[in-house]
């Protein structure tokens, strides 16, 4: 049998546990008087769901009742089906409930005040109750924002880039691999979150890989060619030789993304910096 042959059955079926937990959670919020809004983010949003896809779900809870909603996230998840387990921090406003039937749902709560204009909710946004029209009227005022490549994000990006390039040298040269492996992963995420930002795309939050593989990907057959070739194990040269095939499209990008913020490129800088590695 090959690798997941024996889920076939299970995962063809989760469309349609998706939808009753859908059902679920519509009628529980509905019926809810301190619920203001719910509304679905994701994929599910953008309507290129999958299989695997989960539901993205953020609550507008009336101010003055949003602590009680936050810590009883968890209980308000298992009225939607049966948990098999969470994923959680007690501080925070988010819980991800992961279901028997294999599918999960990552519950966001909000207050009303907490609601700005963002690319997100223009993007992303797919709004199931909202009486009060309060969700509608953000993501209306959402249409107006475009994503705009700012010094200050290239600046963090090329930081980011030369500092875990170096890092996995040190992490070779002190024979954490994996460690190692974690910076090399990150050096591939910067580029793909570069050709974001040179094509005036809002780039995933960092280290995120959502959509930047698969059928999703907005890349083209290229730049997901070049995902591809950069793997490796954890033998230290083959670390060493992928980080060092990354650096050549690292400095495409560098040059085209200071082209579009009017920088200079110091090309001799750069190089300074690569070389303390290669």
């Amino acid at each position: 049998m090959g690798f997941g042959a024996k889920f076939e059955e299970r995962d063809l079926k989760l469309p349609s546990v998706l939808e009753k937990m859908n059902q679920a959670i519509t009628r529980d919020l509905t019926e809810d008087p301190y619920v203001l809004a719910f509304f679905y983010g994701g994929s599910v949003a953008k309507g290129n769901e999958d299989l695997y896809s989960d539901l993205d779900l953020r609550i507008v809870v009336e101010d003055e009742h949003f602590e009680e909603y936050r810590q009883n996230k968890k209980e308000r998840a298992s009225r939607w089906g049966e948990v098999l387990f969470y994923e959680d921090f007690s501080w925070a406003a988010h819980s991800v409930a992961h279901y028997v039937d294999f599918v999960k749902v990552d519950s966001f709560y909000y207050k009303k005040t907490d609601l700005r204009p963002s690319l997100y909710l223009k993007q992303e946004t797919k709004i199931i109750y909202d009486p009060h029209k309060i969700v509608e009227r953000v993501v209306q005022e959402s249409q107006t924002l475009s994503y705009q490549l700012t010094e200050e994000n290239f600046e963090i990006w090329r930081g980011k880039f030369f500092a875990h390039m170096h890092e996995v040298y040190r992490r070779v040269k002190r024979e954490e691999l994996y460690y190692a492996l974690s910076s090399l992963d990150f050096m591939r995420w910067s580029i793909a979150a570069g050709w974001d930002m040179e094509a005036d795309r809002n780039p995933n939050q960092m280290g995120v890989w959502s959509n930047y593989e698969g059928k999703r990907s907005g890349f083209d057959h290229a730049q997901l060619s070049l995902l591809e070739s950069w793997q490796s194990d954890r033998n230290p040269v083959r670390i060493l030789s992928v980080m060092t095939s990354i650096i050549p499209e690292f400095k495409r990008l560098h040059s085209s993304l200071c082209n579009k913020l009017f920088l200079e490129e110091d090309d001799a800088w750069v190089d300074e910096i690569i070389k303390k590695v290669i």
